[in-house]
């Protein structure tokens, strides 16, 4: 019986250590847009994140001059999800966490009624 007891007190301290990682800081790394017209275009990427229980507010952009604040932000596990506004059109996230790494995707309504997208790869840096 003490056995069981332990292996359960193990269990649940794990799991409340996995639910403590917090996505709050800057990160910073690429961004690989394919737009619907099939162009391509690299750029950087900054996410300025504070996350709050499952909540996450802060900013995204290609540069530290150049935010756009999120106006939608959860993490549930390691998915991430995220909307910013550009200009009147939703910029929407699907993004991944693993240890000090983000991936994923955006997407984006473009000005010939296509949908655009990117790949965002980024890592903790503060």
């Amino acid at each position: 019986m003490k056995t069981l007891l332990c292996i359960l007190v193990l269990a649940f301290s794990c799991t409340a250590i996995a639910d403590d990682v917090s996505v709050t800081g800057k990160w910073s790394g690429s961004f690989r847009v394919s737009h619907a017209n099939g162009e391509t275009e690299d750029s950087t990427a900054i996410l300025v994140l504070k996350q709050t229980g499952n909540e996450i507010t802060g900013t995204v952009g290609p540069d530290e001059d150049k935010q756009l604040p999120i106006q939608k932000g959860k993490i549930e596990g390691a998915k991430i999800m995220l909307e910013a506004d550009n200009q009147g059109r939703t910029i929407k996230f699907a993004l991944v966490l693993s240890g000090d790494h983000i991936t994923g995707e955006a997407s984006m309504s473009e000005d010939d009624g296509g949908i655009g997208k990117a790949k965002l790869d980024v890592t903790r840096t503060k």
